[in-house]
């Protein structure tokens, strides 16, 4: 019996990371936060104030702010786990997970969670360059499986393959472009810088996460093309063409543009 692949875990968009940080920048709650993570353990409003100089009711007011900006969470229970008469007070601890916010957005997580998979499941005879690919060919491919079952959209043709596609990689950071009814550019690469320090490395485990994506989905006529051009990522997502000429390898597509732009600015590495 086959189960459903996996589904990605889910991580805050850039406008919970821009909202959390703007409610950081409050000197106060940033001396909460600071409290807070730094107590390991539940802390009650009346410490947390005792701590930064503040009265209680304006320590809770700053808190619930961060908590409602995912920083921190709340519940009523006895900071020191012993039972006492009464109501228990509101403690407060700092959420899981993590702040990113980065513009134009990164994820070097994601290259680097392919790495370690591919690390941990390499295969006998395959050398490390290949167990990356197949890895990401394989993430990729379970994103674009968990998508076509959430989408249930049947028979797919080269434009509702780009749609589908397009809404995907917004949410991962590509920045899609519609440049035509039956193409796809990507104006941000996601794993850039990382890409001009191994080209043929970072540049083909993308385009191999984004042809197993297209496989994944079931996308009709369309192919994940090496296409670099200056300042975004080097892979497009086109109307696949009989005849048409072998795309080239992340080494020649992606050294090109790397050369072209260390030529007009010597300080790029």
């Amino acid at each position: 019996m086959s189960s459903d692949p996996p589904a990605a875990p889910p991580r805050a968009s850039d406008a919970t990371g821009v909202a959390a940080v703007a409610v950081l920048a409050d000197e106060v709650r940033r001396g909460l936060y600071a409290y807070t993570r730094r107590a390991q353990r539940p802390v009650t409003r009346e410490e947390a104030a005792g701590r930064i100089g503040i009265s209680a009711k304006l320590a809770a007011f700053h808190l619930d702010k961060l908590v409602a900006a995912g920083l921190l969470i709340s519940r009523y229970d006895n900071p020191d786990g012993i039972r006492r008469v009464g109501r228990k007070p509101k403690v407060y601890e700092p959420a899981d997970g993590d702040i990113r916010v980065s513009i134009p957005e990164r994820r070097p997580d994601v290259l680097a969670e392919i790495l370690v998979d591919a690390v941990l499941d390499k295969r006998q005879g395959e050398d490390a360059r290949s167990a990356a690919l197949r890895t990401a060919r394989d993430r990729g491919r379970d994103l674009g499986a968990v998508t076509r079952v959430g989408g249930r959209p049947g028979r797919l043709g080269p434009e509702r393959s780009l749609t589908l596609s397009e809404s995907v990689l917004e949410e991962r950071g590509f920045e899609p472009h519609r440049q035509a009814p039956t193409e796809l550019r990507l104006l941000n690469c996601p794993f850039h810088p990382l890409a001009a320090r191994s080209p043929e490395l970072v540049c083909g485990i993308n385009h191999a996460f984004l042809g197993g994506f297209l496989t994944g989905l079931g996308a009709g006529g369309i192919d994940a093309v090496l296409a670099p051009r200056t300042g975004r990522c080097c892979v497009e997502l086109r109307a696949a063409a009989d005849g048409a000429s072998a795309p080239r390898t992340a080494t020649e597509a992606c050294a090109k543009e790397i050369d072209t732009r260390t030529a007009a600015d010597p300080g790029v590495t």
